[in-house]
């Protein structure tokens, strides 16, 4: 099923019913989503969802036809994370119209696999406002950022990650899905995951495969220790079967340089003030609802200095 126009601003409106106050947007203070999703050091598994993305035949299809990945990768960056920070912490009115700003730019987003590659054969259609692979999507963004956060900030107890994953369901719902179509629990979006990693329905083509050498190729000299390091923790980040179709190397060697990551990012992450390790967006957010205005420019010096970096 595709998610028409309709579909959304019948989502849109619930949502609109549903907040007490708009400066707060969908989420606000005191939910696990922002305690999360405020979390810079999240961006560490960027590479691992993007990855898993690919994986679904008509997300790589569609990314290596339509997107510009490969020529403006800060660009899309930026433009893909403007609009995912303008849903999670913007006011409500900025969450609406990015929800509909992307919409419109799925609806434009069509086209046929060009391999046989999974469950899929050449010629298949498939449509970026297609329920599944938006459902696919968002779960490689729920899983990883759950994942990571863990991983380095500190455990969730298993009613915080049923919290998280009910608060994502409004994320959801601002691409236009049902919940018919959306996992019903935390413990149904894991199983979910794991049989859908599984099957078939996921497998990695060629364009996921060049893309994949693409995003982690380092950009210069200088930069090639660090981009080896983000390979292997992107490496020790995904399940085996895409670890393995991605050939990755994940040797004794790389089993040990993430395993000695984790206590390392933990401890950094500690010691780093919350101005510096926290989204530039969750400040501004914070600020907005304290009445404050002034944007964090502090952050955007930081975040624009990093993607500078990965530009170079």
């Amino acid at each position: 099923m595709t998610v028409t126009e309709a579909d959304l601003e019948r989502h849109l409106r619930y949502l609109e019913r549903r907040m007490g106050d708009r400066r707060a947007g969908i989420y606000g203070p005191g939910t696990v989503s922002w305690e999360v999703n405020r979390e810079g050091i999240t961006m560490l598994g960027g590479g691992c969802a993007a990855l898993m993305q690919l994986a679904h035949p008509w997300v790589a299809h569609a990314v290596d036809q339509h997107s510009q990945t490969r020529t403006d990768p800060v660009g899309r960056f930026q433009r893909t994370f403007g609009h995912v920070f303008a849903m999670v912490f913007g006011d409500l009115d900025h969450a609406v119209r990015s929800a509909r700003r992307v919409h419109a730019l799925h609806t434009t987003i069509r086209g046929a696999i060009k391999e046989d590659v999974g469950a899929f054969r050449r010629g298949d259609r498939y449509h970026a406002n297609d329920e599944q692979a938006l459902l696919w999507v968002h779960a490689t963004l729920v899983d990883t950022a759950l994942r990571v956060y863990e991983l380095v900030v500190r455990p969730l107890s298993p009613l915080e990650r049923e919290a998280y994953y009910a608060e994502s369901k409004l994320f959801a719902y601002l691409f236009g899905l049902d919940d018919e179509v959306l996992p019903e629990s935390f413990h149904d979006f894991e199983r979910y995951y794991a049989d859908t990693i599984a099957s078939d329905t996921i497998a990695v083509g060629a364009p996921a495969l060049q893309m994949r050498r693409f995003l982690l190729t380092a950009p210069s000299m200088a930069t090639r220790p660090a981009a080896k390091w983000v390979e292997i923790f992107t490496a020790g980040l995904l399940p085996p079967k895409l670890r393995e179709q991605f050939d990755f190397r994940y040797g004794p060697v790389e089993r040990a340089v993430f395993a000695r990551s984790v206590p390392l990012l933990r401890a950094s992450h500690r010691l780093t003030p919350g101005r510096l390790k926290y989204f530039p967006a969750y400040i501004d957010a914070k600020r907005r609802l304290a009445g404050e205005p002034t944007p964090d420019f502090v952050g955007r010096w930081l975040e624009r200095t990093a993607l500078r970096g990965l530009a170079r």
